[in-house]
């Protein structure tokens, strides 16, 4: 897999501030951080300034600017102050949520998952069949959480501290390892344990729960409970008073956001996040925390259709994560530089350029990567760029990896379902691909 081979947006309006200030900030070869050091504004804010999320109106900030870049006043536009609207507010108003995946009934036969919730009640790491009708693992882990979240259920420990560190901890190393049929029993009894304390730390780790649980849902497509998970999580890391959580949890919302197609609101989400001082005073974890934030904002960006956007944004969070040295939190799926060059694979798919996104993850060596998680996503956006690409037998050798490193996973997103179901639609049926889309279920009933 280490030998790739390659191929050879929406902007403001060309009038604007922002726009005159970009162009003029590109002309001079200044990055975002080093015209917002000269201008008393971080690299994230001058984005937004740049972008026309936050109104560049205010003649005290159009001066700092113009004198910064030798841009004329009047070339600006000077023009009245208007409020500033790129800050968050509950009462936003939004399209609506996209419909559930999963129906009242779901695609789950009722005898069978009634069997299989009796066996995780239990305790005991599912054991999904395989055999047309049985339980799929990601509808069992979408139902369960959802019971969990709705209240169903019983504790079934005494949700002691240690007990629940304990738990939690090993909540996190089956996300790691892509262990779905045991963090779909942990995971949901984690939640349950946690909900019966009162203090700080059933706070803090049902924070941490919710932010695993939308993690999970956002990679089963099961954005409507990703809304909830993500809004609890949020709610309680505040309680908590945790500036990582809460930041973390913007983070979730902006990935929910982008998905839905909020793409202005999701780049708010993550800059105003990153900005946060809090952040700055929480150490090496703050900063790598900051470094995320601006990695879905850079991914935002390339679903904007601006890739020079992304790779500036890119190229900021990489920076970050040069000066870390080493790998820092684990729990959110690390990030380093590695971490954040797997990003740019993602980045690149996402502003419709293969070509760039194999280049990119060429540069990268998946041993690298600090979990199994990690590995299983870079092996599948090289298939993502393979399939886009119209490289069939790579596509399915990089999905043939990805199941290697981790196979439920790759049984069960929606996404990996989707691009074998369009190996088997496009072309010749080979064994492996036939064997493939049967072990992840795609074939056509």
């Amino acid at each position: 897999m280490r030998s790739i081979s390659t191929p050879g947006a929406a902007t403001p309006s060309a009038g604007s501030p922002g726009e005159q200030v970009r162009r003029a900030r590109k002309a001079r070869g200044l990055t975002l951080a080093q015209l917002g050091e000269a201008t008393g504004y971080s690299a994230a804010q001058v984005s937004r300034y740049e972008r026309g999320i936050s109104a560049l109106t205010d003649v005290e900030v159009l001066r700092r600017f113009a004198d910064a870049l030798d841009i004329p006043l009047q070339a600006l536009g000077l023009a009245p102050a208007c409020e500033d609207t790129s800050r968050y507010s509950a009462d936003t108003t939004y399209p609506q949520l996209p419909t559930p995946t999963l129906g009242a009934a779901g695609d789950v036969k009722r005898r069978h998952f009634l069997a299989v919730t009796a066996v995780a009640a239990a305790g005991t790491p599912l054991a999904i069949s395989r055999h047309t009708g049985q339980a799929r693992l990601g509808d069992v882990v979408v139902a369960r959480l959802r019971d969990t979240m709705l209240g169903l259920g019983h504790t079934v420990t005494e949700p002691t501290p240690a007990r629940l560190s304990g738990e939690l901890d090993r909540v996190h190393a089956d996300y790691r390892a892509c262990a779905w049929s045991s963090l779909a029993v942990s995971l949901p009894r984690l939640m349950r344990n946690a909900h019966a304390t009162t203090d700080v730390l059933g706070y803090e780790v049902l924070a941490r729960s919710y932010l695993l649980a939308t993690r999970l849902l956002i990679k089963l497509d099961e954005h409507q409970l990703g809304w909830m998970a993500a809004d609890r999580a949020r709610q309680l890391s505040e309680a908590a008073g945790d500036p990582l959580m809460v930041a973390e949890s913007a983070r979730q919302l902006a990935v929910l956001a982008r998905k839905a197609g909020w793409h202005d609101q999701a780049l708010t989400l993550a800059l105003n996040a990153a900005d946060e001082p809090a952040l700055r005073e929480a150490g090496p974890q703050g900063t790598a925390t900051r470094g995320l934030l601006i990695q879905s904002a850079a991914y935002t960006v390339a679903w904007q259709g601006d890739r020079n956007g992304m790779r500036e944004l890119t190229a900021d969070a990489a920076a970050i994560a040069r000066t870390l040295g080493r790998t820092h939190l684990h729990d959110h799926g690390g990030f380093s530089p590695a971490t954040v060059q797997l990003h740019l694979v993602s980045a690149e798919n996402s502003t419709g350029d293969p070509s760039a996104a194999l280049a990119a993850a060429a540069a990268l060596n998946p041993g690298r990567l600090p979990s199994v998680e990690r590995r299983a996503r870079f092996y599948t956006d090289i298939a993502v760029a393979y399939g886009r690409w119209g490289r069939r037998e790579e596509c399915v050798q990089s999905l043939l990896a990805a199941e290697r490193c981790a196979p439920q996973e790759t049984h069960e997103r929606p996404a990996v379902k989707s691009l074998i179901s369009g190996l088997l639609l496009s072309g010749r049926m080979t064994p492996e691909l036939r064997g493939l889309a049967a072990r992840a279920r795609a074939l056509p009933e």
